[in-house]
């Protein structure tokens, strides 16, 4: 079970109403990625060179093949660490923003006509008007179960 602090990523502010924000989990900022990805292709680069100069050039076209995939597989984190989501109670609105690779998208809903959804795989959603919402994608099962006790009460009314 993960020991992920529960309320890690609810904010409170005085009179401002209620916020919740949470980024997707990476264990790699930039400047260790371009580190780990230097190092890698600089080593690739090192063996095929003394690979070519004993005779076997063919290994260069296959370092160049490995360098191009370990960069993509870096770019596909770089893609990814941007995400995000952010959920706003300001007074009869709530204001939805969620970034994945790279799209960012708003969504605003009427506080009273908005309804909590959870699934059975422990999902958490925010329905009006035939839109739906998901939240919390990028937080453990635990925090997912507090975050819905939050919103019910929120949309509620027992907590303004």
């Amino acid at each position: 079970m993960s020991k992920e602090p529960v309320f890690e990523s609810i904010l409170e502010h005085d009179g401002a109403g209620f916020t919740y924000f949470r980024r997707h989990a990476s264990s790699l900022d930039l400047r260790l990625l371009a580190m780990v990805f230097g190092s890698l292709a600089a080593f690739s680069v090192v063996i095929a060179a003394g690979f070519a100069m004993a005779g076997a050039w063919l290994i260069i076209p296959f370092a160049g093949v490995e360098i191009a995939a370990l960069g993509t597989a870096a770019c596909m984190i770089l893609r990814r660490a941007g995400d995000f989501e952010r959920l706003a109670f300001s007074g009869d609105r709530i204001l939805i923003e969620v970034r994945e690779r790279g799209l960012a998208r708003q969504f605003e809903f009427h506080r009273s006509w908005a309804r909590l959804v959870t699934g059975e795989t422990g999902s958490v959603a925010l329905r009006s008007h035939g839109r739906t919402v998901e939240i919390g994608r990028y937080c453990c099962a635990e925090g997912r179960r507090a975050l819905a006790l939050e919103l019910r009460g929120r949309l509620d009314g027992r907590r303004v």
